[in-house]
């Protein structure tokens, strides 16, 4: 059960993602949290994921999302914003969505920014 607001949790992950603040994105992850890439492809497990945001801050020290919508329904938060790779690139747009369990990230999904998944998340 959540105390805190689940849309609270995800704009607090994404800040310490802005931030490249690995242990703060560390403490708001579950045991056996889950990360999917806009591709499918997953990782499991917080040590792991936290070793991949460590590797993925090295490859991408510019690497920053800006939330235009923030929605949840129960634990359910969905997020549609854009990121940004490297300061001046163009935005990436992108759909997130994450799962909440006792005030933590269970699972952080990324998803293409197209008409077909804006419908099926009901952002338009």
């Amino acid at each position: 059960m959540n105390s805190i607001d689940p849309k609270l949790t995800a704009l607090q992950f994404n800040e310490y993602i802005n931030n490249q603040d690995i242990v703060g994105l560390s403490s708001l992850m579950t045991e056996d949290h889950t990360f999917i890439d806009r591709d499918g492809n997953g990782d499991k497990g917080k040590e792991s994921m936290t070793n991949g945001w460590i590797g993925f801050f090295k490859s991408f020290p510019e690497y920053k999302n800006t939330f235009f919508r923030v929605q949840s329904q129960d634990d359910f938060v969905v997020i549609y914003g854009y990121a940004i790779w490297k300061k001046g690139s163009e935005p990436d747009y992108v759909i997130w969505t994450a799962k909440i369990e006792d005030d933590l990230i269970a699972e952080w999904h990324i998803y293409e920014d197209t008409e077909e998944n804006k419908r099926r998340f009901n952002l338009i």
